[in-house]
């Protein structure tokens, strides 16, 4: 009898969902909006309606289920308990146990979403054949992931791998998001990459393709590409927050791998030389051949990391 399992993504807009087959094939996926109102109160019940319902129509039986991992953009517990969410509306929530019930028993796997994805890059994507990688997603923020011997670092508090709130300038005077000053998240990410730029358009008279236009990471990078100096320094000014801080974490992890995800690394790959060459200057001698690879599953890897999660 064929056994199958699912993978959920929870998202700030929407759930992405996978069926994966037990031998981790994705057979099928799909897309429903988040809905946050009311404290995100129908979240939940929301992904229980919808894959009843996927089982239901496909005949599914609910002893073939293996069990459902959940991504969860949030510190999660390894009971499954989340205390609070930027996005979702959640406070403190026991969101395995809650989702089992609704699944009339079936078996759940819950995570940090970025964690999840990392998981899903060293099963399928970019990371696939290692066992001890971090993955850093750019894009509004900066998140992070850990992968050691083959499995999730969540921490105590299920906040391993929040690599986006490392201080990296003790002498920022803006506030991160988080409410501290100086974490990476304020030069590495997306936002970040027009926050530097901004101030390099300022300081420089020079002539670039950057000056009179929207500012986003894509333009910086494509004016990288056409030979700009100015956009060009701006990278370099990115790849040493971002690089310096991942040699420090080389040196207390010391993974095979290092790979980049999110948004901003549709750049491609003229996006690690800046990145590799910071790393290098400051790396451990032990952590030099550390890899840097770009994530390989785009969207679907939260949902692979989460059957992962299931599959074992």
């Amino acid at each position: 009898m064929m056994k199958f399992c699912f993978g959920i993504d929870i998202g700030g807009t929407t759930i992405k969902a996978g069926l994966f087959t037990e031998e981790g094939t994705l057979t099928e996926k799909w897309e429903i909006p988040t809905r946050t109102a009311d404290g995100g109160a129908r979240i939940l019940p929301d992904i229980a309606e919808f894959l009843l319902t996927q089982m239901r129509q496909r005949q599914i039986k609910k002893e073939t289920v293996l069990g459902v991992g959940v991504g969860i953009p949030a510190p999660v517990g390894e009971n499954g308990i989340v205390r609070k969410t930027a996005n979702l509306g959640w406070g403190y929530k026991d969101v395995k146990r809650e989702l089992q019930e609704l699944l009339g028993g079936i078996p759940v796997q819950t995570g940090n979403d970025a964690n999840v994805a990392a998981l899903g890059e060293m099963w399928m994507g970019g990371g696939k054949g290692e066992k001890n990688l971090v993955m850093v997603t750019l894009g509004t923020g900066v998140g992070g992931g850990i992968i050691y011997d083959g499995k999730i670092a969540a921490g105590h508090n299920g906040a391993g791998g929040e690599i986006g709130h490392i201080c990296v300038n003790d002498g920022e005077s803006e506030p991160c998001g988080c409410g501290r000053k100086g974490c990476l998240e304020q030069y590495a990410s997306a936002t970040g990459i027009v926050r530097l730029a901004s101030a390099r358009l300022k300081e420089t008279e020079q002539d670039t393709l950057l000056r009179g236009r929207e500012i986003s990471a894509k333009t910086v990078f494509d004016a990288v590409r056409q030979g700009d100096r100015v956009a060009s320094e701006i990278a370099e000014q990115f790849g040493r927050y971002l690089g310096y801080a991942l040699a420090d974490i080389a040196v207390i992890l010391d993974p095979a791998v290092i790979v980049i995800g999110g948004g901003v690394s549709k750049a491609g790959e003229i996006l690690l030389p800046f990145i590799e060459k910071p790393f290098l200057e400051r790396a451990f001698f032990a952590n030099r051949d550390t890899k840097f690879v770009l994530a390989e599953l785009g969207n679907d890897a939260g949902i692979c990391g989460a059957a992962k999660m299931v599959l074992g």
